[in-house]
C-alpha cells in the first residue's frame, strides 16, 4: 500500500547517492576546468546541481531524510553567501512541498482510518494536496457542517521510514556535514530519532494543538487553527489562509518582515508561560502572515499564524528561569554569578575548571540581541557568530568545545538558534528585550520583598 521508497536497502542507497554524487560532481568540475572554464562559473554551477540533486533525494525520501533537511534549511543564514546562495531555494523548497503521494494511497487511508463511508464527513475534499512535509501531507476540504478544513494525512510507513532515515543519516553525518559548515549534524540526527514517536501520534499533536487553540483563542497577535477531528494517522484542523512565512523571507517589505519577526519573538517566549508547551518546530513552513481584519489596518494589525504542534517540549513552568537569570546577569556583567549559574544546571562539568571572564566573553556577542531595545537580525550578524564558533583557531571555538549541553535544554536550545536563524533570513528588527521582559521568567530584576 505504501508509496514511501520503505526498504532500507532502497532509501539507503538513494541516501548514499548524495555523497556519492557529491565527489561525482567535483570530478565533472575538474573537467570543465581543465577544460577552460573559469573556477567561479564551474563551482557556481556544481552546488547548483547539488543542490537541486539534495531536494530530489530528500523530497522523494521523505521521512526522516526530509525532515533532516528542513531542518537544515532554517540555518542557511549562517552560511556564507557564496555557499548559502545556491542551496538555499532548493532547501527552502523542503519548507513548503514534496512530490506527494498517489489519490489512491490518500483515500486507502482515509477509509481506514475515517471508514468506508469517509466522503459523507465532507462536503468537499481536494484530492490534490496542498501541501507535503516529512511524515504526512495536507488536503484542503470542507468539513460536513461547513467549515474550511485541512486534513492532514500521515504516509503509509512513515514510521519505519523515519527510524530508517535518521539511522543512516547518521552514519553520513561526517559527509552531510559540508552542507552547514560549523554545524555538527550527529547530535542533530540524535534528537531527531528521540522525538520521532511523539511526531508519528497525531493524538499527542492534537492535544498540543487544542491546548494552544484554546490559550490563544482571541490573543490579538497569534492564531492557531482549532482541531476538527483527529483518529490514527489522520489529524483535522481548521484551514488557515495567509502568506507563508517563506514568502515573506523572499519578498516581504520591511513592515512584514518586522512584524514577523516580532510575532514570532512573541511566540516562542510566551507559549511555554501560557500553555507549558514549547513549539518545537519553527521552520518557515509553520509559520503564517495574517492581515488584520479591517481594510485600513496597519502592520500592527498583522497577525501570526501557527501550524503543526507534531514536536513539543513539555515544559509545565515554562522555560528555565536560570535561563532568564544568566541572560541578566550576563547583560549586567557578573561574570562570577553566570559561571556558578552555569555550573550548575551541568552546562560546564565538575571536571572542568574555566575562567568566568572567558565564559561571558563567549557568551557577550550571542546575547547582543537582549541587550539594546530593538535589534537588526541580519544574515551577517549570525555569519559573524557562526564564524566565530566554528573556526578551531578561536578562543571561542576553544572554549564551546568545554561546555555541555544538558540533555533537558537540548531541544530549547535548537529551537532557539532556529528561530533566531529564522529572524536572521527575515532580516527583521525586532524589540527582543521586551518579550523577554514580559515572559522570560528570572530575566527581569526581582521585585525587593
Amino acid at each position: 500500500m505504501s508509496d514511501l521508497p520503505r526498504k532500507a536497502v532502497t532509501r539507503t542507497v538513494k541516501l548514499a547517492a548524495l555523497p556519492l554524487g557529491f565527489a561525482g560532481r567535483a570530478t565533472w568540475g575538474l573537467g570543465k576546468r581543465i577544460g577552460g572554464r573559469s573556477a567561479e562559473l564551474v563551482a557556481r554551477e556544481l552546488q547548483q546541481r547539488t543542490a537541486e540533486q539534495l531536494f530530489k533525494v530528500l523530497g522523494e525520501l521523505k521521512g526522516g531524510a526530509m525532515k533532516m533537511g528542513q531542518a537544515l534549511s532554517v540555518f542557511e543564514s549562517a552560511l556564507p553567501e557564496e555557499v548559502a546562495g545556491p542551496y538555499r531555494a532548493a532547501l527552502t523548497k523542503l519548507q513548503e512541498a514534496a512530490p506527494p503521494m498517489p489519490t489512491r494511497t490518500v483515500h486507502t487511508v482515509l477509509e481506514e482510518r475515517l471508514g468506508a463511508e469517509w466522503r459523507q464527513l465532507f462536503l468537499e475534499f481536494e484530492d490534490k494536496p496542498a501541501a507535503a512535509a516529512s511524515i504526512g501531507q495536507v488536503h484542503r476540504a470542507v468539513w460536513h457542517d461547513g467549515r474550511e478544513v485541512a486534513v492532514k494525512v500521515q504516509y503509509p510507513g512513515a514510521g519505519e521510514a523515519l527510524l530508517s532515515d535518521l539511522a543512516q543519516l547518521s552514519r553520513f553525518a561526517r559527509l552531510l556535514g559540508p552542507l552547514v559548515p560549523g554545524m555538527d549534524i550527529k547530535p542533530l540526527i540524535a534528537e531527531m530519532r528521540e522525538r520521532v514517536s511523539e511526531e508519528l501520534d497525531y493524538a499527542l499533536e492534537a492535544e498540543a494543538q487544542r491546548i494552544h487553540a484554546e490559550e490563544f483563542a482571541d490573543d490579538p497577535d497569534v492564531v492557531v487553527p482549532a482541531v476538527v477531528h483527529q483518529s490514527d494517522q489522520v489529524l483535522v484542523t481548521e484551514w488557515m489562509d495567509g502568506v507563508p512565512l517563506s514568502e515573506v523571507i523572499a519578498d516581504g517589505t520591511e513592515e512584514q518582515r518586522d512584524r514577523a519577526g516580532q510575532l514570532l519573538a512573541r511566540f516562542l517566549f510566551s507559549g511555554p508561560a501560557r500553555t507549558g508547551l514549547l513549539h518545537a518546530d519553527p521552520h518557515p513552513g509553520n509559520f503564517r502572515l495574517l492581515p488584520g481584519a479591517g481594510e485600513d489596518e496597519g502592520p500592527e494589525g498583522w497577525r501570526l499564524g501557527v501550524l503543526d504542534f507534531g514536536t513539543v517540549d513539555r515544559l509545565p513552568g515554562g522555560l528555565p528561569e536560570t535561563i532568564g537569570t544568566c541572560l541578566r546577569m550576563a547583560v549586567a556583567g557578573e561574570a562570577d554569578t553566570v559561571y556558578e549559574l552555569l555550573r550548575a544546571e551541568g552546562f560546564v562539568k565538575e571536571s572542568v575548571a574555566l575562567d568566568p571572564d572567558a565564559v561571558l566573553e563567549y557568551l557577550l556577542p550571542i546575547i547582543e540581541p537582549a541587550e539594546v531595545e530593538a535589534f537588526v537580525f541580519t544574515r551577517a550578524w549570525i555569519r559573524t557568530q557562526a564564524a566565530r564558533i566554528a573556526d578551531p583557531r578561536s578562543p571561542a571555538h576553544q572554549l564551546g568545545k568545554q561546555l555541555n549541553l544538558p540533555p533537558a535544554y537540548l531541544l530549547i536550545h535548537r529551537v532557539t538558534l532556529s528561530t533566531i536563524g529564522v529572524l536572521c533570513q527575515l532580516n527583521a528588527t525586532v524589540r527582543l528585550r521586551d518579550e523577554l521582559a514580559e515572559w522570560l521568567p528570572g530575566f527581569e530584576e526581582p521585585d525587593p520583598v
